[in-house]
């Protein structure tokens, strides 16, 4: 008995080995690597922004089972650098910012400590940096802002079959944060899902020179009212231009989240980024020791990018199939944002652009961006770079 006890006991300890050793062991091993997971955000829950980052964050983190902790409130400055230290004091092994300004100091932190993973949402430079555990991250918001503004001309096209407004009078605003390719992106974007549906619409823009500011944000906002702007929309992070409108009653398209609780008869929809198909996917690297995207572009085919439901209250009759019709064609590639037919810059057709991708501190033009007759947005680089000034389009300040 004894004899065969033995031998069964070496059995089992061939059998641990072939299942511990190569390939397939290093795998389970990996898979089972304790994750803590370090956010930095720019501000807090109040700006709609960083409330989109921190849902994300929370049901993925839910998701994949691992704990989490968050900085809020954290600038631009090396006060970011000394979150992320904190953050690796505390046993985080993959951490995350959420702001443009945010990324020297993030790749100063990945390139000191080799061993901790370091994401960051709208940067530009993790492909070119050779830093091996420093990340970028994006989506194709463009085509959000597109199907958004697809709503907005559905909505003009309403106000002037109505008589409410004159065709020649579809005048949108937009409160734009900054003068950066990123919001440049996103506005233009915006204008031509609007176009699409309503030829005759034209757009000012009013920069406000800060990522959140309701007060500054509530004054572009009437600024651009006062001069006759008969829907807003925004990139900007404050209820500030929402408010604006539901108090003056002009339709309002919001991002990064409804609006319909604090603006119930304005609020058509808006568009925002999903991160938690993002923040989800970086947990699975790290669990499988696997290597993170230098520079990741999240679509609307990986649940990236969304639209809210519409409020049909606000909106036009028929907006909502207006959008599921555009988005599957957007999905398909039968229609292009920034298809080169639909726009001119200074009456001029484009057929050629360098765009700077690969970001120097000259900001050089380095990368033929437009072919088989579209600029093709966040192809070579997550992160915007479309900043063409388009006919239709008026800035009425800018903000750099």
């Amino acid at each position: 008995m004894k004899k065969v006890l033995v031998a069964l006991l070496a059995a089992l300890l061939v059998l641990s080995c072939l299942a511990g050793c190569g390939n397939g062991g290093k795998k389970e091993e990996a898979n089972g690597k304790t994750v803590k997971v370090g956010f930095i955000y720019l501000h807090d829950e109040n700006s709609t922004y960083d409330r989109n980052f921190m849902e994300g964050a929370k049901a993925a983190c839910k998701a994949q089972g691992v704990e989490f902790l968050e900085k809020t409130g954290i600038p631009e400055t090396n006060a970011c650098y000394e979150a992320a230290l904190d953050l690796i004091d505390h046993g985080c092994n993959v951490i995350f910012a959420d702001s443009f300004g945010h990324e020297s100091f993030l790749a100063q932190a990945a390139s000191e400590n080799p061993d901790v993973q370091f994401c960051h949402a709208t940067g530009t430079t993790a492909h070119t940096a050779n830093i091996a555990n420093l990340h970028n991250a994006f989506a194709s918001i463009y085509e959000g802002r597109y199907l958004a503004g697809v709503a907005a001309g559905m909505k003009l096209n309403e106000m002037i079959e109505s008589g409410a407004i004159t065709a020649e009078g579809a005048k949108m605003g937009y409160v734009g944060a900054y003068t950066y390719a990123e919001v440049i992106s996103g506005y233009t974007s915006f204008f031509l899902g609007a176009r699409s549906v309503c030829p005759s619409v034209t757009m000012q823009v009013q920069f406000t020179g800060s990522w959140y500011d309701e007060t500054l944000e509530k004054e572009a906002a009437q600024t651009l009212l006062n001069n006759g702007c008969v829907l807003i929309s925004q990139h900007a992070d404050s209820m500030g231009a929402p408010t604006a409108c539901e108090e003056a009653g002009v339709p309002n398209v919001s991002y990064n989240g409804s609006t319909i609780s604090a603006c119930p008869n304005t609020f058509i929809v808006s568009s925002r980024i999903n991160w938690q198909p993002y923040f989800e996917y970086m947990i699975q690297c790290v669990k499988d020791g696997k290597a993170i995207d230098t520079d990741w572009t999240g679509s609307i085919a990986t649940g990236s990018v969304e639209l809210t439901a519409v409020n049909d209250k606000a909106a036009a009759e028929g907006t909502q199939a207006k959008i599921d019709e555009v988005k599957a064609q957007l999905e398909k590639g039968e229609i292009h944002v920034f298809d080169c037919a639909n726009f001119t810059v200074g009456g001029a057709a484009i057929d050629s652009y360098m765009a700077d991708v690969d970001t120097d501190e000259a900001y050089t033009p380095d990368t033929e961006v437009v072919k088989d007759g579209y600029f093709h947005e966040s192809e070579f680089r997550s992160a915007p770079y479309f900043d063409l000034a388009i006919d239709g389009i008026e800035q009425l300040n800018a903000a750099y």
